[in-house]
């Protein structure tokens, strides 16, 4: 018994946020990425402006309510990351915790190549101009990533050094304190840049397109979208729920935290739209160019012949956009990096530090191996698309680790935790720890959407997101 003791003695406190809006910052600013910059707007263009909002937000209220709670009341009450939350229940659950813990550690070394290419950009329209950025945009962002010299491995460390650094500082000191910096900033930018763009002649037809329902859109695979939308956009299952949960003081309201975390995702996305749309109808006179165009196409393509296009602030806007994206970047980036180094902390015993170290080693050798897909700088030829998975530039090494994670492994990991909390530890379980702080609310709902609702839309997702992938749908 003694021995026990000393050894809990000796167990280091888990960190903890200072408060309910350290949390929320920090669960808002991993959920609003790039997905809610350069999918976003696309997606709302394609599907019907007003119609696609409408049924993003219903979504986020129901399904991304039930999913955000079940996993920030996982971590809070098992204080681990996910691999300990699963297995806390039985070791027999510990493989949804490893397939659950696999997702940042894929995605995290590609999200810090794009970080590289956002940080590039944010310096260029300083040092060369929008002029230059914004000829023959897509061929230039393509001569970019596919040069022969070492400039995209370069940004990619500068990126991911950022991002070691704050988070090496600490839950609170590092992560918390960025956010309460960053987060008020790119909030300002988005209002400043949307509000510009409603200045321009045009701007108000984008406008009306992007507000207004057009009920010919409602498809099936507008609801689809809208909800891998959403599912993406919200960080679920790859593991930060669970782990910024487990930072989480049980005395804090955990429901209303994650309603403050919807209304932040869904209002940057929103933001994102009246960012892009308005100023692409305006600029290249259709909503078309948006819709035709997601990811890197529209924020390296589309976007820099749009700040081209604004006369003498070009420059000046296209900086404060890709400064905006790089803070988005930046923050999402580190919720997968402090993901990932929670996971090695709690399943290895190793110190933060001794974890972090290797985070690091590990995303600086697997960004240059997804890097190596585009550019021959070493001698290396490029390696072009895996089993035919390919979009942005014939590469793909990222594309294939995009498709692993997103497409295959999320949907799977959300229908396992659905599972799980619905129907082997019960929902109750998830509803007692939520009312530790607070009366819950929402508990009918999220007792109908964990065990019935939630599953399907799971499997829709996972069904046409493969079909989308391999060309049968399009999304």
């Amino acid at each position: 018994m003694a021995s026990g003791q000393n050894l809990a003695e000796k167990k280091p406190a888990r960190a903890v946020w200072s408060g309910k809006m350290g949390f929320v910052l920090a669960a808002a600013a991993s959920a609003i990425g790039l997905g809610n910059l350069w999918r976003f707007p696309y997606l709302a263009a394609k599907y019907g402006g007003g119609v696609f909002l409408i049924t993003y937000i219903i979504l986020v209220c129901t399904f991304g309510f039930a999913l955000m709670t079940a996993e920030t009341a996982l971590g809070r009450k098992t204080k681990q990351s996910a691999i300990g939350a699963f297995s806390h229940f039985g070791k027999k659950y510990i493989f949804i915790g490893i397939l659950a813990s696999a997702v940042p550690f894929i995605i995290t070394p590609y999200y810090c190549v794009i970080g590289g290419w956002v940080t590039k950009y944010m310096v260029s329209y300083v040092t060369v101009g929008a002029s230059e950025l914004g000829t023959d945009a897509w061929a230039t962002f393509a001569g970019f990533i596919t040069g022969t010299g070492p400039e995209t491995f370069l940004w990619m460390i500068v990126f991911i050094a950022v991002v070691i650094v704050v988070t090496a500082l600490g839950v609170k000191n590092g992560i918390e304190r960025a956010n309460k910096i960053l987060m008020p900033l790119l909030i300002v930018m988005a209002i400043g840049i949307s509000v510009y763009s409603l200045t321009l002649p045009g701007a108000i037809d984008g406008l009306k397109y992007y507000l207004i329902p057009d009920v010919s859109k409602i498809s099936i695979d507008m609801v689809v979208a809208a909800m891998g939308q959403m599912f993406f956009s919200l960080s679920l299952a790859m593991g930060i729920m669970i782990t910024y949960g487990s930072y989480f003081k049980e005395e804090e309201d955990l429901e209303k935290s994650v309603r403050r975390i919807e209304i932040f995702d869904t209002g940057i996305a929103l933001l994102a739209g009246l960012m892009i749309i308005p100023a692409s109808v305006a600029i290249l006179g259709s909503a078309d160019a948006v819709a035709a165009k997601a990811g890197p196409k529209l924020m390296f393509g589309t976007l820099p012949e749009v700040f081209a296009g604004t006369g003498s602030i070009a420059s000046v806007l296209g900086f404060i956009f890709f400064a905006l994206v790089f803070f988005a970047a930046l923050t999402s980036a580190i919720s997968l990096f402090e993901t990932c180094t929670s996971i090695i902390q709690d399943g290895a015993k190793w110190s933060r530090t001794r974890s972090i170290i290797v985070c690091s080693v590990f995303m600086i050798i697997v960004g240059i191996i997804c890097n190596l897909g585009y550019n021959s700088w070493i001698g290396i030829d490029p390696m072009y698309s895996i089993f035919g998975i390919g979009e942005y530039q014939d590469n793909q090494i990222l594309d294939f680790m995009d498709f692993i994670s997103n497409t295959i492994l999320m949907p799977v990991v959300a229908l396992l935790t659905c599972i799980f909390i619905g129907w082997i530890i019960k929902p109750k379980e998830i509803a007692d720890e939520v009312k530790k702080s607070s009366a819950f609310k929402g508990e009918k709902l999220f007792n109908v959407m964990i065990k019935y609702v939630a599953p399907v839309f799971v499997v829709l997702i996972l069904v046409f997101y493969v079909l989308n992938t391999i060309g049968i749908v399009s999304l």
